[in-house]
Parts: C-alpha cells; structure tokens; sequence
C-alpha cells in the first residue's frame, strides 16, 4: 500500500498526463459551447427638467403721469401670486379729465375716497366748472388701499369705464392682490358711485318738492358730502361696460355701506351694460332714483339683496343673473322702503325682463322678492329657483293697489308675465294690511304664462333646460323700446347664449364658463 505522500505524487501526474491531451480549442464555457458577451442595457435617459414656474408679472418702472400735469404717486411695489406691480395711488379729487391706461405691471389705487371732479349741483350752470371725465382703459385693474376707499363720480362729471369682453375692467380690493381671498370674502373696500341730476323722492331738506332740483339726497354711508338729485331726466353720468366689482362695499358709516355699484339720480343719458358684481357685503347694486337702464347684469354672492331699487327710480332691466352663496345673502329684489315718504312722486316703477335668480337662503327678509313703499313693478319672462324661500311679499295697499291713477303717478299693481317660480311654503306673503290671497291673485298662476309651481330644469345652475324653454315668452318691447323681444324666458336661452361668459370671473358659487379673468379670487394676468 503506497503511503499518502506517494499516493499524492501519483494522482499529480495523471491529471497533468489529462490535460496535456487536450488542445485549447476543447475547452468549453460552462452552458454555452463558446465564449460570453455580456451586453448590459443602456441607461435610462435622465427625467426632464420640471417646467419653468409661470412667468409672473413684473413690475412697471414707474407711474404715469394723467389729466396731462397729476404725476400719479408712485407707493412701491405690491406683490402677489400672480406677480409684482408697481401701485400708482390717484389723487383724493380730479379736477381735469384724466385716462388711466393699461400699462403692463401697473395698478391703480384709491387710497381712500377719490373724487371725479367736483359736485355741480342739481342744473347745468354757465359758472360751472368743466365737466371732469375719468376715462378707464380696457383691460385696466383699479383696487381699493384701504377698506374707506371708493370712487365717487360727482353731479355734473362723467366715467368712461368702458372694457371688453377680452379686456374687463376689474375693481378689486388690495386683499384680491395679495391673493389672500377666499369664494366667502367680502367688504373689503367701498364701491362705485355714480351720482347725477335726474329727479328723485324721499328729499333730504323737508320742504323740498321731490322730483324738482330742491329734492336731493347724500349718498348712503358717506360722511362727507356726496349729493344727487335733480330734474333731468336725460343726465348723463358716463358709461360702465365689461366691467367687474369685486369684494366691495364696506361700512362706511354707521349701519350704511356701499355696494358694488350706487347709483343717485342717474339719468337716461347713462349707460350700463356687462357689469359683474361679486361678493359685495351689501348688495349688489342699488339705485336711488333717477331713470336708470342697464342689461347684462351678474350679481354672485351678494350678502344682502342683488337688485335694489328705491327713491322714486324709473328703471329697466334686461337679462339679469343673480346667484346666492351657500349660507348668505337675503332677497334677490328689495324695491323701496315703508316710510313715511313713501308717497312721493315720482313713485318707482321699475321693469325686468330676462331673469333668473338662484336664491339659497332664508335670511334677512325671508322672501326672495320684496315689493313695498308703493312701488309699482313689473316682471317679464322670469326663472325664480327659490325652494326654501317665500318667493313674493308685497307690502302696503297703496303697492297693490290695482287702479291706475296718474295724478299720483300710481301705474296700477305689479305685473307679472312668463315668469316661473319653484317657491318654498308659502309661495307668497303680504305684509302691511295686504294679504297672501291677494299676492296670489297679483301674481296669477295659471294666467300669462306664469307658474308658482313650476319645476326647474335649468343646466349648469342657470342655463334653460326642457321646462323652461317650453314656457311661451312675453314680447317686452312692447311695453318699453328698450327691452329686446325675445323668445325665451330667463338669463340664458340655451348653451349656446354665452352673454355671461369671458368677461366674468369665476367662484364656486358660480362657474360661468371661460373666463379671460380666470377665478375671481385671482388678480388677472393680461
């Protein structure tokens, strides 16, 4: 037996012997019959950049000069999510005619109350001074500095607001710049006030005639001078088109505020058309006296009334839009005052046509539409959305009263047709000696088109669906030469009538299509 060392030596040789008889070719990879290549996979491209952020506005180099010699105040710079302007603050009264341009990263500010021009008093004088125009770029944005801001066109002085559906004008408040706003936000400036000449009631001197140029009034909540009232008719306080006011009407005095827009003894000569109010602490507009028309108008998220009308004003309205928030705001019409003066002629008569009020609360009033103070009202091709609400409340005799007599300028009791109402129970209220039964019977369902019990089918919130466009229209312009015929009733025939869209902002409480504004939340970027 061969010991382990040579059994070593012995088993060393043979493997040699082994592998000797082979050639290199008869080596082979394990599994393969030949040789291996690795081919590892190319690398994954890198990520793409993210996207620049948007481009932001920058600031304008500095503030204009207006009216040819006021060289604006340069205040700084604001900056905000959408960018940085520079703020170019108006003087507190202009005295020649000035135009506000739209210059690229410029805002204008009232730093408190600004006049247009000075009052002239209740007639046109050869001593007067020279009407003052404040003339508005299209696409322009003027803001509030301060919650007493506002702008305050005196008798006799003339606005040209006048946008574009591309190019609003927006007056906003300095918290809409910042971007600290919420849908819920309200009250954080003034308003625009419009004063005028045209005749209005309710006189501020007790023994004034109402109705002639003795009779005038200060405008609500102002605590410096502020007066309209007069006798023409035909007066001419300029022109508001393509225009949004936004978060508006702030206390100014007492339990007084301002709205989106005021105006005092406006007369015909005035022009309103496209104007959006949103979330004003009051209402959305109101309108003391004068002979007013306005149509395309858009009021969202009013905390008090949308449409309010007093002091003896002669009106007409056409193609109206009036949405609720959840949780605030009181009647969609408020229509005089039960006072003692409530006699006065010229007595209100006031007329819409084309309407549709979405009303969500039963605050305030607890009506959507409140008639009293003798008013005389009519309502032509209406769509009231008002489930929880009484819809109608007429107050006093002398509003329901239903015999003409025009020694009193008394047109006879409100009228009513092609207007449909979802109403809450009761459907009507009287108020003052006048009884439920007879607002029933005023307002006549069953009759010319109306209907207290109707059952909306409106699209988009206020857009007419099957129903409505079923309901035969009331031909206005037989009634006044400035209302057009139509053949629908409500705000927006159909989704093809787009009148609402583009110039408007945005909220949660209304989406009205696209807009060139974008939310109303958020300062514009054109």
């Amino acid at each position: 037996m061969l010991n382990p060392k040579l059994r070593g030596i012995v088993y060393a040789t043979a493997a040699a012997v082994l592998v000797t008889g082979c050639g290199a070719d008869d080596i082979a990879s394990p599994g393969t019959g030949g040789n291996i290549t690795i081919n590892n996979p190319a690398a994954p491209p890198p990520p793409p950049p993210p996207p620049p952020p948007p481009a932001g506005v920058t600031a304008a180099t500095g503030c204009p000069t207006i009216g040819n010699t006021v060289q604006l105040t340069d205040d700084g710079t604001i900056t905000g999510p959408t960018g940085t302007y520079r703020v170019c603050t108006l003087p507190s009264v202009l005295t020649a005619s000035s135009t506000l341009t739209k210059v690229p990263g410029l805002l204008y500010r009232l730093g408190g109350r600004v006049d247009v021009g000075t009052d002239q008093g209740p007639t046109e004088e050869t001593t007067d001074p020279t009407d003052v125009v404040l003339t508005i770029a299209p696409g322009v944005v003027v803001y509030g500095g301060t919650g007493v801001s506002w702008l305050n066109v005196n008798r006799g002085n003339r606005i040209s607001a006048v946008g574009t559906a591309a190019l609003p004008i927006v007056f906003t408040s300095r918290d809409n710049v910042l971007g600290l706003n919420s849908d819920s936000s309200i009250g954080q400036w003034g308003g625009v006030v419009l004063n005028g000449r045209a005749p209005i009631t309710d006189c501020a001197a007790p023994a004034a005639t109402p109705g002639t140029i003795d009779c005038e009034r200060q405008v609500e909540g102002a605590v410096d001078p502020a007066r309209y009232g007069g006798a023409t008719s035909t007066d001419n306080s300029g022109r508001m088109s393509f225009v949004q006011i936004r978060f508006s009407g702030f206390v100014l005095s007492g339990n007084s505020e301002l709205q989106s827009l005021t105006t005092g003894g406006t007369g015909s000569g005035t022009i309103l058309n496209n104007i959006q109010s949103f979330n004003s602490s009051d209402d959305g507009a109101e309108f003391f006296g004068g002979t007013v028309n306005m149509k395309y108008f858009v009021s969202i998220g009013a905390d008090d009334d949308n449409l309010d009308t007093d002091v003896g004003v002669k009106a007409n309205f056409q193609y109206v839009l009036a949405v609720q928030r959840q949780g605030a705001g009181d009647s969609m019409i408020e229509a005089d005052s039960d006072n003692t003066v409530d006699g006065n002629t010229p007595r209100q008569n006031t007329r819409l046509s084309n309407f549709t009020f979405i009303q969500r609360n039963n605050t305030g009033n607890g009506v959507s539409m409140l008639l009293r103070g003798g008013t005389d009202y009519s309502m032509f091709n209406g769509v009231v959305v008002s489930p929880s609400v009484t819809c109608l409340r007429i107050s006093r005799a002398q509003t329901a009263a239903t015999t003409a007599d025009a020694s009193i300028d008394e047109a006879g009791a409100p009228v009513f047709r092609s207007v449909v109402m979802q109403c809450g129970t009761p459907a009507f209220a009287g108020a003052n000696t006048v009884t439920e039964a007879q607002v029933s019977a005023i307002f006549g369902s069953g009759s010319n088109g109306n209907n207290s019990a109707f059952t909306p089918t409106l699209t988009s919130l206020f857009i007419n669906g099957a129903s409505e466009t079923a309901v035969a229209a009331f031909n206005a312009s037989t009634i006044a030469s400035y209302f057009d015929a139509t053949t629908y009733i409500g705000a927006v025939k159909d989704a093809n009538d787009t009148w609402y869209a583009g110039w408007t902002c945005n909220s949660a409480t209304a989406s009205l299509g696209t807009s060139v504004t974008g939310l109303c939340t958020s300062l514009p970027t054109f």
